[in-house]
């Protein structure tokens, strides 16, 4: 190795430990704000708190910066000493609802039982670090720090009750946050998610490829009878709707297993009275698949299923169809420079190689239009979205993954942005804005069903 690339090296690792240095500086304030968010979790397009503690952090660091985008997206942006290009690190503002977990807000039910609090601290960890030790004046190119709305799929109710106002037109935080042009000038993104790991020396991972999935909410309607003295005149929604479920478990085994698809419905409402036909019952739904293609093939099975319901008791469905999340993409070459990182500060049996994951979120969409990376940090205990979910390490929770977002950061943009050309070189994303908007605009939809239609 020739001592011109030791002197950018030795340079690049000068460049990392100040920021993580001045991230050091703040561990008990940035412990403090990820335990605070914690205790106050809020629901997506809700997060008003979680959003005012961010921008109130950049006011105090000097970060130029924009909030409300997608009601409550804060979006700061620090100048690097040549404007070549622009890497966003995001944090998640939103919790999950998981009424039974104890840190549960009593009145709606959200819990931060995905890490999401963790996400925040570690941006905001970030933020210090990188203005504090002056290293923007050093590197070839911006950093846009994000804290996004609603990547949990909840409420869909409310959220279409945003989208009917006209508040927001996708129920996911970035897909929104695109349609806005928040990501317009970025180049690539990365993020940390926390995860619980029994093997404790086993502490970050960049996570594979994951599902997508779209959303349906369902409504068969039959017609109310009396239950016990009546029966034949009525139409039972509810019967028609265990049919549909019983039709959607038959076509499991015709799921290919590669496609990893995912279908869970629960029925949010059953009926009224238990001596009255039921004559109105609800469903919501996922449909998962690993690919565009898988997804679209399963939800025709879906749909197929859903009208067999209510053409068996003569019910009519009412089928809601709605943009989820694309599958997420795995970049390698974005991953192999986080990877490099960790192990050069962690050691070797500090990594883990992941798997595919079966869930889905919205760092998915962000994949198909730039090189992203969603980082998996092991700083929790406890099933993900369960009532046993906590904040295991603090340290490898809200400082550490930040420091190794850091790290991964200079990297990127030191030396000419050399590393961060190098990813974009030949790169060509899997859709364009315009096509992306396109295609999650051409999946809303909505089906009225009955036999004498068919």
């Amino acid at each position: 190795m020739g001592a011109e690339v030791l002197d950018i090296m030795t340079h690049i690792q000068q460049l990392q430990d100040r920021v993580c240095e001045r991230i050091d500086a703040h561990r008990e304030e940035i412990i403090a704000i990820g335990e605070d968010i914690r205790v106050h979790p809020e629901l997506g397009f809700k997060e008003f708190r979680t959003a005012e503690i961010v921008a109130q952090h950049f006011a105090r660091l000097g970060i130029p910066h924009q909030t409300g985008i997608a009601i409550t997206g804060v979006k700061g942006t620090l100048a690097g000493r040549a404007p070549r290009l622009t890497v966003a690190y995001l944090g998640e503002l939103d919790s999950v609802l998981v009424r039974e977990h104890p840190d549960a807000d009593p009145i709606t039910g959200a819990a931060h039982a995905c890490g999401h609090n963790a996400q925040i601290a570690n941006l905001i960890a970030l933020a210090y670090g990188l203005v504090e030790s002056g290293v923007m004046a050093e590197l070839n190119g911006n950093i846009a720090l994000m804290a996004v709305p609603a990547e949990e799929y909840v409420e869909i109710a409310y959220r279409l009750s945003l989208k009917e106002a006209g508040q927001i037109e996708f129920l996911g935080g970035k897909p929104e946050m695109i349609r806005l042009g928040a990501f317009d000038n970025i180049h690539m993104t990365l993020s940390t998610h926390q995860t619980a790991r029994e093997n404790g020396k086993q502490l970050f991972t960049v996570g594979g490829s994951c599902n997508g999935c779209l959303v349906k909410r369902i409504r068969y309607v039959g017609k109310a009878a009396h239950a016990g003295g009546s029966p034949d005149r009525g139409i039972n929604a509810l019967k028609a709707a265990t049919l549909a479920l019983q039709a959607i478990d038959a076509n499991r085994e015709t799921f290919r297993d590669d496609d990893h698809i995912r279908v869970h419905p629960i029925i949010t409402k059953g009926g009224e009275l238990v001596n009255v036909i039921p004559d109105e019952v609800l469903i919501e739904t996922y449909v998962r698949g690993a690919t565009v293609e898988a997804i679209a093939a399963a939800d025709v099975k879906v749909d197929r299923c859903l009208k067999a319901g209510a053409l068996a008791l003569g019910a009519t469905v009412e089928i809601r169809t709605l943009p989820g999340y694309l599958p997420k993409l795995y970049h390698e070459g974005l991953a192999q420079v986080y990877q490099r990182n960790v192990v050069a500060s962690l050691g070797q049996e500090a990594w883990w190689e992941s798997s595919f994951g079966a869930g889905s979120t919205d760092m998915g969409d962000v994949s198909h239009l730039m090189p992203t990376i969603e980082a998996s940090a092991n700083g929790s205990s406890g099933t993900g979205h369960g009532a046993d979910y906590a904040i295991r390490d603090p340290e490898m929770a809200y400082i550490t993954p930040a420091k190794m977002a850091a790290r991964t950061l200079v990297d990127l943009l030191a030396n000419d942005a050399t590393e961060a050309r190098r990813i974009l070189e030949g790169f060509q994303p899997a859709m364009t804005k315009e096509a992306y908007l396109s295609f999650l605009r051409g999946m809303d939809r909505s089906v009225r069903w009955q036999e004498q239609e068919a």
